[in-house]
């Protein structure tokens, strides 16, 4: 099953970055999809399918706990799982978001990170298990 993902970051190139660790990663990766804030995020969602949101949290417009929150009042969006991959360090803001079901990733990171988590939010089993 091929895997529909939205990166939502207000970096060009670490949407970049992302898409190709996440091509690194064996995943079988479907559709990727992208947005530079939160608000263009929730558009994006309204209008495809997507199995996997990876969303920064400081971005201009729509932060991304903000984008998370709107996702979880959502019915249609609430169950998809979120990724958050960013340098913000604040362990209060990380315990915030993963209360609210994301797991975190901290910048800079490597595809095997990336797969591993991406593998545990959508309850795929692990190649060595």
């Amino acid at each position: 099953m091929a895997i529909n993902i939205l990166i939502v970051d207000d970096s060009t190139v670490m949407r970049a970055m992302i898409l190709k660790s996440l091509r690194m990663t064996g995943l079988d990766i479907g559709e990727t999809h992208q947005a530079s804030n939160g608000e263009e995020g929730l558009d994006t969602l309204e209008g495809n399918w997507i199995d996997l949101v990876i969303v920064d949290i400081n971005m201009p417009v729509m932060n991304g706990e903000e984008m998370i929150d709107r996702m979880k009042q959502n019915p249609e969006t609430a169950d998809v799982p979120i990724v958050v991959i960013s340098t913000e360090g604040s362990e209060s803001r990380l315990d915030k978001l993963r209360q609210k079901g994301a797991a975190f990733i901290h910048k800079p990171f490597t595809p095997e990170i990336i797969r591993d988590t991406m593998r545990k939010m959508l309850g795929l089993a692990s190649e060595d298990a």
